[in-house]
């Protein structure tokens, strides 16, 4: 105002909220995102059936694929989301227990808002007790070896624990440690294993326990034709990224054929390439041709009189993972198609699973890149175990990578409670309310699992507390199994530490950036544009919930 005059600066119809205002909104925003994936935590949480716009189901309890598929509109909610995609992405496991502790974290930040301790603070006591977590966190861990598949294995089995994957879980796991150990590799003393190198292919039919590890590659495509051999032993492998078909000009060409005897000579000329171009995968040595790209009708005739079984159109990273499980170079030219270049395998098969052929390349030597084939009673069984396997892969090669892991069900959180609060009083200042916030916002975990599985839920935290106080009770946990408070160790649930450590990160990281918001400034919205469906505006995509769902 200036004089009773108002100046206008933003946009008719902008919206603001200011102050405690925006902060309360933020807050209550964020805490409703954690609250709809809290009841799907540890072994005993419950799953989410998630119905989006075009009646597409999914049954899950994976944190981060329920919050994906939410169609989630306020800004600070949105925010939460992106800690469990980052979860997910760092460690496969945990997308769940970020969320819970971030808006656990804004939660207790409300009541220090209300005490008048300034945002700023509540931030800053939020970081010094993150930092000393970590610390924390190092010493709570012990090693884990790349060769101890034993301990991978209970790793795995821990992320898999109520995922809906039944009485399957160890045969997954055992699948899981052998997949990652195939292909993880040591250079320069540092053990790295990137799961982008296990392919993992979905076909509903059978049961769960039908899933099974090809020490190979598995392609979802038939050979091109029927007169090809179905199975062939001692496979050379030629792996090709050009067409085996008549290369169409650059520019736009015609050719115009006066005589008929030209007309002859022409297609000739054409079948004569093309016979040129098999022969010289013949020559080479190959038996089986891999090509990312077409194969021409009349090629494929003269490689099925080769004896050369033939696979077109394939992906560009299945063919990188061929080349790593079969030690084949990827050839852009034939010219440069020579012995040294093809790969091995003990056998390339057709084999029809459910309704489609697919291409099993299998006994590789050492391969660097392996597949798995998910089975499962129905669609939505084989991708939720998908889902699983993925967090158990993930959690391995984490595992392997870091060479650290500390115990689960909720004894970090209990342990870091304790220790936290003490740290606190060393700091002292506002910033100590802060970091006892911090240190009380973590018994959410334990908290939350005893809650889901049905026991008293501070009676579970009062007992791990005194255990706790006690140095030999460090690694006691909520044993939801049993119903009672037990070692974790002794349990075998254990996870990887940077599962804890990426966790608390995230949500510490988005606590405070939600926390330091004070003004909340949303332009108007614009008209949807209309067009077809598909289209922009139109039913494209998937279209998450419901927008009554949230």
């Amino acid at each position: 105002m200036l004089g009773n005059q108002s100046i206008i600066i933003l946009k008719e119809g902008t919206e603001s909220t200011r102050g405690k205002t925006a902060h309360n909104n933020n807050i209550m925003a964020a805490r409703a995102v954690a609250d709809a994936v809290r009841s799907t935590l540890g072994p005993k949480g419950m799953d989410k059936m998630l119905v989006d716009s075009m009646g597409d189901i999914v049954i899950t309890n994976d944190g981060a694929t329920i919050l994906k598929e939410l169609d989630i509109e306020h800004p600070a909610a949105k925010m939460v989301v992106e800690v469990a995609k980052t979860q997910d992405n760092e460690c496969g496991d945990g997308t769940t227990s970020a969320v819970v502790i971030a808006g656990e974290l804004l939660k207790k930040s409300e009541a220090l808002i209300e005490a008048n301790i300034h945002p700023t603070v509540i931030s800053n006591g939020f970081r010094l007790a993150a930092q000393e977590a970590q610390k924390i966190l190092k010493n709570i861990g012990f090693a884990v070896s790349p060769t101890d598949k034993k301990m991978l294995r209970l790793v795995a089995n821990t992320a898999m624990t109520g995922k809906g994957v039944g009485g399957e879980r160890d045969i997954l796991s055992e699948i899981a440690v052998e997949a990652v150990t195939s292909i993880s590799e040591k250079s320069d003393g540092v053990w790295t294993a990137d799961i982008d190198n296990i392919q993992v292919e979905k076909k509903h039919g059978g049961s769960v326990a039908d899933t099974k590890l090809i020490k190979g590659i598995i392609l979802d495509k038939e050979r091109t034709h029927p007169r090809m051999p179905r199975v062939l032993k001692n496979a050379k492998i030629a792996l090709i990224d050009s067409a085996l078909e008549i290369k169409k000009t650059e520019v736009e060409a015609k050719i115009q054929i006066r005589d008929p005897a030209q007309m002859q000579k022409f297609l000739d000329e054409e079948e004569r390439t093309l016979k040129e171009m098999v022969d010289k995968v013949k020559k080479s040595g190959a038996n089986v041709l891999i090509c990312e790209k077409g194969i021409d009708d009349l090629s494929q005739h003269y490689l099925a009189k080769e004896g050369i079984y033939a696979v077109r159109r394939v992906k560009r990273s299945d063919m990188e993972k061929l080349s790593k499980a079969t030690g084949a170079k990827i050839i852009t030219n034939l010219d440069d198609l020579k012995q040294s270049e093809l790969g091995a395998a003990e056998q390339v098969e057709e084999v029809k699973i459910a309704d489609s052929d697919m291409t099993f390349v299998t006994g590789c030597k050492n391969p660097k890149a392996v597949s798995i084939l998910v089975r499962g009673g129905t669609e939505h069984v084989v991708d939720e175990v998908e889902r699983a396997l993925h967090d158990a892969l993930k959690v391995v090669s984490v595992a392997i990578e870091d060479g650290v892991a500390v115990p689960g069900g909720g004894a970090p959180e209990i342990e870091l409670a304790i220790k936290l609060r003490d740290y606190g009083q060393s700091v002292g200042g506002r910033e100590q309310l802060a970091i006892e916030a911090f240190a009380e916002a973590l018994e959410i975990i334990p908290w939350t699992l005893a809650e889901n599985a049905g026991m008293d839920s501070m009676d579970i935290v009062i007992e791990l507390k005194n255990a706790h106080a006690k140095k030999a009770g460090r690694n006691f946990g909520v044993n939801v199994l049993e119903g009672k408070v037990s070692d974790m160790l002794v349990a075998k649930v254990i996870e990887p530490l940077r599962v804890k450590t990426q966790a608390l990160e995230s949500a510490t990281e988005v606590a405070s950036m939600i926390l330091r918001i004070d003004d909340v400034i949303a332009s108007k919205k614009g008209a949807m544009p209309s067009g077809p469906p598909g289209g922009p505006g139109g039913m494209g995509g998937m279209g998450g919930m419901p927008p009554g769902m949230m």
